[in-house]
């Protein structure tokens, strides 16, 4: 009798065992919902890979990362090297094709370092934004900081454009480069751009306002 009851015991365990098993095969990853989203990286020289061999720069890790995360997300690298925001805007459009459902704008630090008045990366990431807003496409403003040798009144006018934007139906990340900047051993020799672990600390901070960025995606129509 006391065996028959062990045998029994353990054929249910084996039962459960197996069903719960079957059931998470079956429910969708963690993230992952309906459609694939295709999501556009606008940006300069930090998201465009700079020196990194492939599948080190911002784009792929970030995509890996989403993957990872069960999303199905077709990240788009559109950085160029050197961009300002006055670049950006230029090309805006083509860019950002008619297949984007969301987009991440990194732009500024190119201005920052000529020292180009703040007034006009205000008035390029505003028509950048407005442009994006027509189009219909939620955004991930990542902010930007000059840097400290500019002085204390330039750094302040310069941070105040992004806080400003950032009240903007927008999703907000203050600062693209934080865990990162000034750090050797994130960085090239360059001490600016992010070497691979830098850019590995890059995404896994700005992930979950990238996930905010796509749960609007697909609310969005």
């Amino acid at each position: 009798m006391r065996l028959a009851r062990r045998h029994a015991l353990a054929t249910l365990g084996l039962c459960a065992a197996t069903l719960a098993t079957h059931a998470l095969a079956q429910s969708p990853p963690s993230g992952g919902d309906g459609e694939p989203i295709t999501l556009v990286v606008l940006g300069d020289s930090l998201v465009a890979g700079y020196q990194l061999a492939p599948g080190d720069g911002f784009v792929p890790q970030l995509e890996a990362a989403l993957e990872a995360r069960g999303h199905d997300v077709d990240v788009v690298d559109a950085g160029v090297s050197g961009d300002t925001t006055s670049s950006g805007r230029a090309r805006l459009d083509w860019s950002v094709g008619e297949d984007a459902d969301a987009v991440v704008v990194e732009l500024g630090a190119n201005d920052a370092l000529r020292g180009l008045d703040p007034a006009t990366t205000r008035e390029n990431l505003t028509a950048i934004l407005d442009r994006l807003d027509e189009r219909g496409l939620p955004v991930l403003l990542a902010g930007m900081l000059a840097p400290p040798n500019l002085g204390e009144e330039y750094g302040a006018a310069f941070t105040a454009v992004y806080e400003d934007l950032s009240r903007r139906n927008v999703v907000y990340y203050p600062f693209f480069l934080d865990g990162v900047a000034a750090d050797p051993s994130l960085n090239l020799a360059d001490g600016i751009h992010p070497s691979a672990e830098g850019v590995a600390v890059i995404v896994r901070n700005i992930l979950p306002e990238v996930e905010e960025l796509i749960a609007r995606a697909r609310t969005a129509d």
